[in-house]
């Protein structure tokens, strides 16, 4: 077999049965089946990384939503809260008003006491106000951390939609030989990545 000037690289080189028959054209043929395993090495070992990357990606897209619905849910829970202390707000309001009608009404030793409540109640109603506001700012927050969220989780969907596609064009590729198709793959697969990485940035 050596006296043919063939070299087997590899205990499945489907050359070696060529080489073993001595036939004229199997320097040309040993060259292509080399060419061919190196190209399908490549495409295995690039569909292996590119598959762990998109699990990465299919993960970080699945929290990043699970966030968004969690965030979404505290925001909602801070804008009933404040909603509570508006509706506080206004029931104070209404025992203000009462005060200061009964304030009119009142005989002179009463009206000290209505002025106090009045007093009272203007300082209530402030203290209630800065809560419902404050309240109502952290469901904007909330709020904002969701969309932001979704944002991200869009992206991350992205990322991984490109890979998949880029592991389909590696299978094609794969059984048709077609150099272009590897070319492809290459470039959803860098797509993909890109994607990943504008999620992770926030971009």
């Amino acid at each position: 077999m050596s006296g043919h000037g063939f070299h087997v690289h590899g205990p499945h080189d489907h050359e070696l049965e060529h080489a073993v028959h001595g036939a004229a054209h199997d320097g040309d043929d040993a060259h292509h089946g080399h060419a061919d395993k190196r190209m399908t090495n490549q495409i295995a070992l690039f569909t292996a990384v590119i598959a762990t990357v998109g699990a990465i990606f299919g993960y970080m897209g699945g929290a990043t939503q699970a966030n968004a619905g969690l965030y979404k849910n505290n925001a909602a829970i801070k804008k009933t809260e404040a909603s509570n202390q508006w509706n506080y707000y206004q029931a104070k309001s209404s025992k203000q008003n009462l005060a200061e009608l009964a304030l009119e009404l009142a005989p002179e030793p009463r009206k000290d006491f209505y002025r106090e409540e009045i007093k009272r109640y203007k300082s209530e109603k402030a203290e209630i106000k800065a809560k419902a506001e404050a309240l109502e700012a952290e469901a904007s927050d909330w709020d904002h951390q969701s969309d932001e969220q979704m944002h991200q989780h869009h992206r991350w969907a992205q990322a991984t939609t490109a890979l998949q596609v880029s592991i389909a064009l590696a299978a094609i590729a794969l059984l048709t030989r077609k150099k272009w198709l590897e070319w492809g793959m290459f470039a959803m697969g860098g797509l993909g990545v890109a994607v990943g990485a504008a999620a992770a940035l926030h971009v």
